[in-house]
């Protein structure tokens, strides 16, 4: 395994692994070494034995608090290219890992760190979470794809609306707005996450691969490309033994061990 400055790994069993971005000091913040980090943790995970990849933040205050303005600050705009897109294609690969990921919010999400948030597939949030895209008052826009997703999400007019006042939102109104799916206080919100992964987990690795797949292609496909992909991974889930094995101990009233074949 890979050493890391900023990044924390832990496999809490064979098959979920928690990722915990560290950079407490600055609240986590995301500076170009963090952020090559994070892409080389991503290039690099070895996804075989997992089900399930678990996002947080070090400390109770910020799961991510944004970029990290103090370099930025002095970006040309050349050198803001280069940044942007790092942090797209970072988050991209983020999005899309063969497994499913869950960001654990425990404080602080914003602009970056709410990016991040937004290329996993289920976000459960702390009580305590803020959220928002508050670059505008920093004279940029979101940098790392949130004019992409967060309108994918919440719809164009919420979207816009937080964008273009880069105000900041609590737990409730995220929910409210469906841009997190649970919130939980904060003693709580680890135990709900890993629950939720050890749920996903225990079904069909492979299943639950070609589901994302599908989900996801809605991005960029048309509706007769995404119906015509989930007919081809429906069908290829029927060469599985996964597929065999769970439809047999359905019939025969038996628990399933799926073995993601």
């Amino acid at each position: 395994m890979n050493s890391y400055q900023y990044l924390k790994v832990e496999r809490r069993d064979k098959e979920v692994e928690v990722l915990t971005i560290s950079a407490p000091k600055s609240l986590n913040a995301l500076n170009t070494a963090l952020l090559a980090e994070l892409d080389d943790y991503l290039t690099t995970l070895d996804v075989t034995p997992l089900r399930v990849l678990v996002i947080t933040g070090d400390g109770d205050r910020s799961f991510v608090a944004g970029a990290d303005i103090s370099e930025m600050a002095h970006k040309t705009e050349t050198e803001g290219l280069d940044f942007g897109r790092r942090g797209a294609e970072t988050f991209r690969k983020l999005e899309d890992l063969p497994i499913p990921t869950i960001a654990a919010i425990n404080g602080f999400c914003l602009g970056g760190g709410l990016e991040i948030a937004m290329a996993c597939d289920i976000r459960y949030a702390s009580s305590k979470a803020r959220f928002g895209q508050p670059e505008v008052g920093l004279g940029i826009i979101p940098g790392f794809s949130g004019t992409y997703r967060l309108p994918k999400l919440i719809g164009q007019g919420m979207a816009k609306e937080l964008i273009y006042t880069g105000k900041t939102i609590r737990s409730d109104e995220a929910l409210r707005i469906g841009l997190i799916n649970a919130v939980y206080e904060p003693e709580q919100l680890m135990t709900a996450v890993l629950s939720l992964a050890e749920q996903i987990s225990g079904n069909a690795p492979v299943a639950v691969k070609y589901a994302k797949e599908c989900i996801n292609s809605n991005y960029d496909m048309s509706r007769q490309e995404a119906l015509a992909l989930e007919n081809e991974r429906f069908a290829a889930c029927f060469a599985t033994e996964d597929q065999k094995n769970g439809m047999a101990a359905f019939l025969n009233k038996q628990p399933t061990v799926f073995v993601g074949k």
